[in-house]
């Protein structure tokens, strides 16, 4: 299993080795938002590296993660199992949402 922290430390410290931006939160979310783009063009134009894109928004969240301070191993596993126990409905367009906004829409 991937120990998400230690991959935290690393990808800073790749950033700093490399000069790259490790203070400037708004350009990191643009920066990381991009990556999912191509990840988006190289999945619709079929291409071989949609996992590389892929890899490259994973990258730049654990970039986020480890500025802000977050340990995103703990975030994500928490998430997980908040999702199982989530209930979804859809709403009268069909669309399937999370259970405590569809009643605080009506």
């Amino acid at each position: 299993m991937i120990d998400l922290k230690q991959k935290q430390k690393e990808v800073i410290q790749n950033k700093i080795n490399h000069g790259f931006n490790t203070t400037d939160i708004s350009m990191e979310f643009c920066l990381a938002n991009g990556e999912l783009g191509e990840a988006y063009i190289a999945w619709l134009k079929k291409h071989d590296d949609v996992g590389e894109e892929l890899a490259d928004v994973a990258i730049y969240l654990l970039g986020i993660a480890e500025i802000l301070g977050i340990n995103l191993e703990e975030e994500i596993e928490h998430k997980i199992e908040k999702n199982k126990t989530r209930i979804y409905k859809k709403n009268n367009k069909g669309i399937l949402v999370k259970e405590d906004e569809l009643n605080e829409k009506n």
